[in-house]
């Protein structure tokens, strides 16, 4: 069967990376995080003290950053590596997440990590989540998803990823960042959250797993099929 690109847009918490990943294990694709990318940018401003608002420190910053994907046996997925280190756990933490939207909202660091993805997906194959990956990195993907939930459930999603690392964490915090996260994706300047014309939405409000993958799989035959010469 041919490959093609497969692109997963939405709000954070929505159940992309998810989707994202069973998506890619299926189909022997290869899976992308572009969200894991802007995160370990965000790692790095925050444990080397950039200011992200200037432009000569950003671009000084970005000259010394090298980010790989590297496949864990132990985890079966693919792991963000940071200068040569695993770094999957730290980029999930709260500090990462109260800062990341304002670090990809920079042109610069956009620039970046979009040069980046599109170089991963040049052999197509590949299945890559984030905020503006059917717009703006692969805007000819073969299939577009939107991604959708409640923000109840999103919020809830949220909590319980994070309670595990951090106790003290509340649901009142999550809630509060996911909604600024939001508002940061939709209204930045450059590349805004946005649904892509030709993407197809999907509610994951009160979808099963499989139920959900049961309806993906249909839209990635469809579109390969209708773009098989």
């Amino acid at each position: 069967m041919k490959k093609i690109i497969i692109t997963i847009d939405g709000y954070s918490s929505c159940g992309k990376s998810t989707l994202a990943k069973q998506l890619a294990m299926k189909l022997d694709y290869v899976y992308i995080d572009s969200g894991a990318m802007y995160r370990a940018i965000t790692l790095y401003f925050l444990q080397n003290r950039v200011d992200w608002a200037s432009q000569p420190a950003v671009v000084v910053a970005l000259a010394d950053i090298h980010l790989e994907f590297e496949y864990n046996p132990k985890s079966g997925a693919s792991e963000m590596h940071l200068n040569g280190e695993n770094v999957e756990h730290m980029i999930r933490e709260m500090l990462v997440a109260e800062k990341v939207s304002e670090v990809a909202a920079v042109k610069e660091v956009r620039d970046f990590a979009v040069a980046q993805q599109k170089k991963m997906g040049a052999r197509k194959g590949i299945v890559m989540d984030g905020r503006d990956i059917g717009t703006v990195v692969f805007p000819h993907a073969e299939l577009k998803i939107f991604m959708t939930a409640d923000i109840a459930i999103r919020v809830e999603r949220r909590f319980r990823e994070l309670y595990e690392k951090n106790k003290n964490i509340s649901i009142e915090e999550v809630k509060e960042n996911l909604e600024l996260r939001d508002y940061i994706d939709a209204n930045r300047e450059i590349s805004p959250l946005r649904k892509a014309d030709d993407a197809i939405i999907l509610d994951n409000s009160q979808l099963s797993r499989e139920d959900q993958m049961d309806l993906v799989m249909q839209w990635v035959e469809d579109a390969t099929l209708a773009h098989t010469s």
